[in-house]
């Protein structure tokens, strides 16, 4: 059955319903009792740590946006400065808060826009440049928000195992119920775009060049140490069991969107090899604290 056309008032307003639906979680709404501490640290201490940061770099992450689209339309100012970046500094700052009962340290977001962004933006002052960026953003969008809902919701039935209640019903699942509403706008701009033919072939061929050179896991920012410790959050949440199959769920949408023309493609290969790469650092890094100095 063919997809229906997304068109931009139907973004608009699932825009506004997630504003109106999901206001930014008060800091002091939450349960923060812990029955067994030290058991929520070994069984998903680092996670926690790892998701405190990524969502305390929003500010980041909108200071890029303002940087690769200069041009931004009102629909996604919107979403990003009135609906996504107060729902997710809130996550951060909650989890670092969570994080610190644990008796862990607190999260250091890494706020320093790159020079590649730099660069781009530069570029994307010229118009098919800027279209080039905005559908790049909106896959990043729809991968690493799809990586997000992965983690919460494995997460979440982890805590209710472990009869974590408090943190798990306060904190986690509030948290988990406002991600999918971020994926979907992801999602739909990305489809938006294709559908509407806004890309010339010159142009999507340049995307999936970019993308494929670009590509990250959430929070690895292409440093060495976050793919590791991002190595360290596949392990934890058992993600490493059937890295195809988790490749398979967080590519879906630029598979369907940007390498249409490759039949047969599951997912594209640059998500796959992210994933083997981060795992092994992690495995290297754990080698080496056994070793003796």
């Amino acid at each position: 059955m063919p997809r229906k056309n997304i068109s931009h008032q139907k973004i608009a307003e699932h825009v506004q319903r997630l504003g109106e639906l999901y206001p930014p979680i008060p800091l002091d709404s939450v349960d923060r009792t812990i029955l067994r501490p030290d058991l929520v640290v070994s069984r998903f201490g680092n996670v926690i740590d790892y998701l405190a940061r990524v969502e305390l770099e929003v500010d980041r992450n909108v200071l890029e946006l303002l940087t690769l689209l200069p041009d931004v339309d009102d629909t996604n100012k919107t979403f990003y400065a009135d609906v996504w970046q107060p729902q997710e500094i809130q996550h951060g700052l909650i989890l670092d808060r969570l994080q610190q009962d644990l008796g862990r340290t607190p999260a250091e977001p890494h706020l320093d826009v790159s020079f590649k962004i730099k660069i781009l933006g530069t570029l994307a002052t010229l118009k098919p440049i800027q279209d080039v960026a905005k559908l790049l953003y909106f896959l990043t969008g729809a991968s690493t928000e799809r990586q997000a809902v992965l983690a919460y919701n494995q997460i979440n039935v982890g805590l209710k195992d472990l009869g974590e209640t408090a943190i798990s019903e306060t904190i986690i699942h509030p948290i988990k119920q406002q991600e999918p509403g971020h994926f979907a706008f992801y999602q739909m701009s990305a489809t938006a775009m294709i559908q509407d033919r806004v890309l010339k072939p010159w142009q999507l061929m340049l995307a999936r060049v970019l993308r494929e050179k670009s590509y990250g896991l959430v929070g690895t920012n292409a440093m060495d140490s976050y793919k590791a410790d991002m190595g360290g959050v596949a392990v934890d949440l058992g993600i490493d069991a059937d890295l195809e199959g988790y490749a398979r769920e967080i590519g879906r949408v630029e598979t369907r969107l940007l390498w249409a023309e490759r039949q047969g493609m599951e997912f594209p290969p640059y998500i796959l090899k992210a994933l083997r790469e981060s795992v092994e650092l992690y495995r290297e890094r754990s080698i080496g604290a056994l070793l003796p100095a």
